[in-house]
């Protein structure tokens, strides 16, 4: 089954074929922004660096504005960016711990 936009559904498996093609798009994107924090972890020379709160606002604030203006219902990308980047902290604490560790 070919994936539709969503306004050329008619069923209910064709909104599911899109949701469950986006999810995979989804995950594949944030597999690549993990990436980055693998990198950050890496080239980062102080753990202390690692939890920057001026830059979690800015991201935060940025996903905000782009959402507003893709109309997405206020506060989703506000909870979503919260939840995200509290995650990528903790993913690259841990390997910058990994990383650090084999130097030390």
């Amino acid at each position: 089954m070919s994936v539709k936009p969503p306004e050329a559904c008619q069923t209910m498996l064709d909104v599911r074929a899109g949701v469950d093609a986006l999810d995979q798009q989804l995950v594949a994107l944030l597999a690549r922004r993990f990436g980055y924090m693998d990198a950050a972890a890496r080239i980062k020379p102080n753990r202390d660096h690692v939890r920057d709160e001026a830059r979690k606002a800015q991201v935060i604030a940025n996903a905000s504005a782009a959402a507003a203006a893709a109309g997405l219902p206020p506060g989703l990308a506000e909870n979503l960016w919260e939840a995200l980047v509290e995650a990528s902290i903790a993913h690259e604490l841990v390997r910058w711990e990994q990383l650090h560790a084999k130097v030390a």
